[in-house]
């Protein structure tokens, strides 16, 4: 396997977990995408604990300085492909809010993200490994945390559409709450037994209130 330059070894702490740029111009553009897929199938065999800057240069034929040009360490690969995927979920879940229009809509829609998100983990397993990655590495909180404050956000503008009365701060409470409650199921769904993950995703789903007007 290809040896690491130790010069390349050497972060500084505001580099580590943070992509250098994303290129512009197409060949850069293909070799990024390149190296983050040989990444998400090492990922997808190996888990990320187990991924090495010198086996994705190994294995995507590309050099140490054309991998650190777009990424200072593996935590940067990460926090691209957690932004990417939910980049994917976020899209998934506008395209349920968007079409809430009445308060009896938003149960089934919450069910349908619900399901949604547990589907796309399942099929992804690399995506199930990122998820968990970003929860146990301080440096990519953030992305974690970003992406629940976009999901907060977007459920509490429907909350605002169907509620216009309510107290604002407290429709954002519910808002976060929710989903970070969705994001809890999933969760812990996915990091069972896939017979007994079902059965909890259903569990949950008949568990969300009818009517989110009435918590007080």
């Amino acid at each position: 396997m290809a040896r690491e330059p130790i010069a390349r070894r050497r972060r500084s702490k505001d580099e580590a977990g943070t992509p250098r740029r994303i290129p512009s111009q197409q060949r850069g553009r293909e070799r990024v995408d390149l190296i983050l897929s040989v990444a998400s199938e090492l990922i997808a065999k190996n888990g990320s604990d187990a991924l090495r800057m010198g086996e994705i240069v190994e294995k995507a034929g590309v050099s140490f300085g054309s991998l650190y040009q777009y990424f200072p360490d593996k935590t940067a690969i990460i926090r691209v492909l957690a932004e990417r995927f939910n980049e994917q979920g976020r899209q998934c879940v506008e395209d349920e809010l968007v079409a809430i229009q009445s308060r009896d809509q938003l149960q089934p829609a919450l069910g349908r993200i619900v399901d949604g998100y547990y589907a796309m983990f399942m099929e992804e397993p690399v995506m199930r490994d990122i998820w968990h990655a970003t929860h146990a590495d301080k440096l990519l909180q953030q992305v974690d945390a970003e992406d629940m404050e976009w999901h907060s956000q977007a459920f509490l503008t429907v909350l605002k559409r169907l509620w216009p009365d309510r107290d604002g701060s407290e429709l954002a409470r519910t808002a976060r709450l929710t989903m970070q409650l969705v994001a809890a199921a999933v969760r812990y769904a996915i990091s069972i037994e896939r017979e007994e993950g079902d059965k909890v995703i259903a569990l949950f789903k008949a568990m969300l209130p009818a009517d989110l007007g009435a918590l007080r």
